[in-house]
């Protein structure tokens, strides 16, 4: 009997070991299923006319390194990978390197042959980078405020296709915040002074204000959140790995009120109203960290990768090293007691911004508290200001090259092309390097210098240096469809210049977006550049020359507009230290002459600028209202959208023109008329022979720059005239002054 028994139960443990094995191979059959789905699924929306001369083949990773792999079979062209990004990867290399198109968001060219070429030699890619890591939190509001689906869609097919694997993913974090708040009693309305509007969303999550450009509509937290889900899903779906955010402590103001005996702190950030932090050591920290990863959790999924950064352009209380580790290894505790496998992804633009104090000690003492395995440190700007090289490393933490870029969506050709050709490679192979793990994009706001961000991206499959001369003349014949000497000459000339690079921070601004000024520089503008004006003028004379061959290509009509209108601006910066002088000598008759000049040079720019769907003002109101389901909320949201790239905050707003734009309807609307009135009281003080009173006129522009954010005057949000046209107009009307004023 005993042995009947035993027989018996050997029989169901073969059962049982055969039945999970099937169950397990069935998994990973669907997982496998699921995979090529959503890669088949990419190739049709970004090829709706050809996907079916592609093959997808998911196959495995190597040792643990993304991969892909690109042939062809017959008439069809095989793309293999070992997930989504990986297979999107092969698509776009083949679109780039084969068939000479290139996907922008200033200008796609899919001009794709009759016959497709044929991959000759199988091509085989490993990342060396296991993180290629994107956004910035500022992105979700300079850039992302006003996506929609569709627009977001876009955006994860082109993380995608240039090898993307961790996403930040913030959005439709109120919903959640607002279910953790009210779990400890807090009401609709106390929360209302806690939540910002639209356009502020991040610098709420990182604790620098409250409730500016709000109340935020209840209607709009649940539009986020069922747009989040289809975020997430999306990126998912495509094996990446997006990044949530953590509990920092930011609480909302009525905290003190119902909890009295809470450890609170006061922060101020800019010139906004103090806010709550509670802190570290105090228990309910833990406790609120833990809800809202579960509550997060419950709403979105996990994928164990949390963002959260402690005294974000905040100075720390204290500079002891017991009280800096003990407040990361609380924020830690805060997620990993929710969710065991937790790993912090940590911005080091503290370690940056606030140099002076984060010295060697201190820095150890916040990243040492939280074991190696779970943190993962940004290096934010590592192109122009790298902290990994004065921290040995990050102390053992693993941490990401990233190229920041961009400040605050400001229009401007920039970039530093030789340090992000050359600098991963070259840091992935310093010793003193430490445990570099991946690359990435963190820039304040994207949808400008499409070609920076697409050689950073070259950077994903390879861990050499990127040949500039080879790239650049690859780049022209991707995004132009077609090769032309012309332009690849001009582009030289632009890696020369603007692209050089240099020692100032980001990209220059223009005179004529700052607030009216007789000085070279008035609040958030910087006009001082990296290179000489009257360089740019032999590579405008190509790009013109070269519109006759390259005009129907959008990438190309992009490109010239950026140039003319870097031209024009950068021309209208010299016109300004004219009439300037000229105000300064009392020459009346020259300072009506250039200032003339000035206004006519703003004119010709909002024109030529409105030629093209990328420089819109109109386009930036007009999404900002469709978020709104009634006509007071779309008044907020246009409000919130013109606030945030005039004065950004209140009338006495430290960081106006801090994410000033050079769009049509912005030069003709905003910065035109400011600097008319200001002509008109520098005339009158002439006139009267007073000298003029800066600060007396600042204060009453104010009051009209204020008025204009409450305005609801309509700007077009669709473009109009002819790129190339309206560019070549402007050329034979600027080039002989221009370049008589550069050469005299």
């Amino acid at each position: 009997m005993k042995k009947k028994e035993m027989i018996k139960g050997v029989g169901v443990c073969v059962i049982a070991i055969l039945l999970c094995c099937f169950l397990s191979q069935a998994r990973a059959q669907t997982s496998t299923a699921a995979v090529k789905e959503a890669a088949e699924d990419l190739v049709k929306r970004i090829l709706p006319k050809h996907a079916n001369r592609f093959r997808v083949e998911i196959i495995s990773s190597a040792d643990g390194k993304d991969v892909f792999e690109l042939s062809s079979s017959g008439k069809k062209i095989i793309l293999k990978g070992n997930n989504g990004v990986s297979v999107a990867s092969a698509l776009n290399y083949y679109l780039k390197n084969y068939a000479h198109c290139r996907i922008t968001w200033n200008g796609t060219n899919l001009k794709l042959p009759a016959t497709l070429p044929e991959v000759s030699k199988p091509i085989r890619k490993e990342s060396p980078h296991q993180y290629r890591y994107y956004l910035n939190y500022c992105t979700f509001n300079y850039t992302m405020s006003w996506w929609d689906w569709d627009r977001w869609q876009w955006e994860i097919d082109y993380m995608a296709l240039n090898g993307i694997n961790t996403p930040l993913a913030i959005t439709g974090q109120n919903s959640v915040w607002s279910r953790v708040y009210k779990s400890f009693g807090f009401t609709d309305k106390e929360l209302e002074s806690f939540f910002s509007g639209p356009a502020y969303f991040n610098w709420f999550y990182m604790g620098n204000l409250d409730g500016w450009g709000g109340p935020l509509p209840q209607s709009h937290m649940r539009r986020h959140e069922e747009l989040q889900k289809k975020i997430l899903a999306r990126e998912r779906s495509l094996g990446m790995r997006p990044i949530l955010p953590a509990f920092t402590g930011h609480v909302p103001p009525a905290f003190s009120e119902r909890f009295p005996d809470a450890s609170l702190k006061k922060t101020r950030w800019s010139t906004f109203p103090e806010v709550a932090i509670l802190a570290p050591e105090d228990p309910m920290f833990t406790e609120i960290g833990k809800r809202f990863i579960e509550e997060q959790t419950k709403t979105y999924g996990t994928d164990h990768l949390y963002t959260a950064d402690t005294f974000n352009e905040n100075t720390p209380p204290s500079n002891d090293s017991v009280f800096l580790s003990n407040i990361s290894r609380k924020v830690y505790q805060s997620m990993a007691t929710a969710d065991p496998k937790a790993v912090w992804f940590m911005q080091g633009w503290l370690f940056h911004h606030g140099r002076k104090f984060w010295q060697p000690t201190q820095i150890k003492a916040l990243l040492n508290a939280v074991p190696d395995d779970k943190m993962v440190v940004l290096d934010l700007w590592t192109e122009n200001h790298p902290v990994w090289n004065r921290t040995e490393a990050y102390y053992g933490k693993p941490w990401i090259w990233n190229m920041l870029h961009n400040f605050g969506g400001n229009i401007s050709m920039y970039g530093r092309m030789k340090e992000v050709a050359n600098g991963p490679a070259r840091t992935k192979k310093d010793p003193r390097a430490g445990r570099m793990s991946g690359i990435g994009l963190t820039p304040e706001a994207i949808e400008q210098n499409p070609l920076m961000y697409e050689l950073m991206l070259e950077n994903v499959w390879s861990d050499e240096p990127i040949d500039l001369e080879k790239w650049l003349n690859s780049y022209c014949h991707s995004r132009y469809g077609k090769q032309s000497r012309q332009a690849e000459e001009a582009w030289q000339i632009l890696s020369r210049t603007v692209y050089e690079g240099g020692v100032l921070p980001g990209g220059p601004e223009s005179i004529i977006t700052g607030r009216p000024t007789l000085a070279k520089s008035t609040g958030g503008t910087r006009p001082a550049k990296n290179y000489d004006p009257k360089d740019l003028l032999p590579a405008w004379a190509l790009l013109i020359d070269a519109s006759k061959k390259l005009k129907s290509s959008e990438g190309f009509r992009y490109d010239l507009v950026d140039l003319t209108r870097q031209v024009l601006v950068n021309y209208a910066d010299s016109l300004q230290h004219q009439f300037a002088g000229d105000y300064h000598r009392k020459d009346t008759a020259a300072f009506r002459r250039h200032t003339a000049r000035f206004l006519q040079v703003m004119e010709d720019t909002d024109r030529l600028l409105g030629t093209r769907k990328d420089f819109l003002l109109g386009k930036w109101l007009s999404d900002a209202r469709s978020w709104g389901t009634n006509d007071a909320e779309k008044d907020l949201f246009e409000k919130n959208a013109r606030n945030l790239i005039t004065l950004w905050g209140d009338q006495n707003s430290r960081l106006y023109e801090y994410s000033c734009r050079q769009w049509s309807g912005m030069l003709r609307g905003f910065y035109k008329p400011r600097w008319e009135q200001y002509f008109a009281y520098l005339e009158a003080q002439l006139k009267a022979n007073k000298e003029p009173d800066q600060k007396a006129f600042e204060a009453g522009i104010k009051e009209w720059e204020w008025n204009w954010i409450h305005g609801k005057e309509v700007y077009r949000d669709q473009p109009s005239g002819d790129a190339v046209a309206t560019s070549f107009e402007l050329y034979k009307k600027y080039y002989p002054a221009i370049s008589t004023l550069y050469h005299n």
